[in-house]
């Protein structure tokens, strides 16, 4: 009992923590409108797209958040651009962006040889996390709290009816480019911890268990916040116990969640 008490002491725990903390509630929010919208792959396609910047970055020995953060903020908005424009389904756009970028992230590492920068962003590290990054955490999720409380009526029925929403006059359009820069901001705050192969797991996972046991839009987001903080503390802190992967472990209990809600619920009925 000591020893675990004993890694409160630690800066860089606290450090994961807070950020953490603060990271996964946003992803768990946003997520709940991009798995409405069906655009729940959207953070995975953003990581891997953040994977190739970061690679790039390497490469030509730049800081990684300075190229990542307007890459990713630009895939998100070309994505979205080209599933409405030309009318491509989001998923189909979202496949082709990432495929592409993961295999330019890849070629880019194989002929620089920059191998272990590229497995600390594919696998995340708390050691890594820095007071910068608390910053930010604190920035983004102030940002997404404050956008969504201000925004809600809009972001529930784009989320759930967005031609409804036209119809009442709502710019959807802006609200859904909104959408991509906080989860764009999301994934770079996120990769430090999580990586870039795992954030899109504390996005789309909280959302779908929330789903499971939520009536109604506010206790769905309510939910999928509680869930993801939950299921990030109790990750965090047994990966530091049993001294493994950090971001596996935050995924596996999500997924383990899911399970036992999708049993329970059978169960139920």
């Amino acid at each position: 009992m000591a020893e675990f008490l004993e890694l409160f002491t630690y800066p860089f725990v606290i450090r994961a923590i807070l950020a953490g903390c603060l990271i996964s509630i946003c992803a768990a929010v946003l997520g709940v409108i991009l798995v409405l919208k069906h655009y729940s792959l959207i953070g995975h396609g953003l990581s891997e797209i953040g994977f190739a910047a970061l690679s790039i970055s390497a490469a030509l020995g730049l800081s990684p958040v300075i190229i990542s953060t307007p890459a990713i903020i630009l895939a998100s908005f070309a994505i979205l651009f080209v599933s409405q424009k030309y009318k491509v389904a989001g998923d189909t756009a979202i496949a082709i962006a990432s495929s592409s970028a993961l295999a330019l992230g890849v070629l880019v590492t194989s002929m620089t040889g920059t191998n272990s920068s590229a497995y600390t962003w594919l696998f995340g590290s708390v050691l890594a996390l820095n007071d910068l990054d608390v910053i930010l955490a604190v920035i983004l999720s102030l940002t997404v709290i404050i956008t969504f409380t201000i925004f809600y009526n809009r972001l529930f029925l784009i989320s759930y009816n967005e031609e409804y929403a036209k119809s009442l006059g709502i710019k959807t359009g802006i609200y859904n480019f909104v959408i991509s820069i906080m989860t764009a901001l999301v994934v770079v705050s996120g990769m430090r911890i999580m990586g870039t192969l795992l954030i899109s797991s504390i996005i789309i996972l909280p959302a779908v268990s929330a789903r499971n046991i939520s009536h109604g839009f506010f206790k769905l987001v309510i939910n999928s916040a509680i869930i993801s903080f939950v299921c990030f503390v109790t990750g965090l802190l047994c990966s530091f116990v049993f001294n493994i992967s950090t971001g596996a472990c935050i995924v596996l209990i999500n997924a383990l969640v899911l399970m036992i809600i999708k049993l329970l619920k059978l169960r139920g009925n």
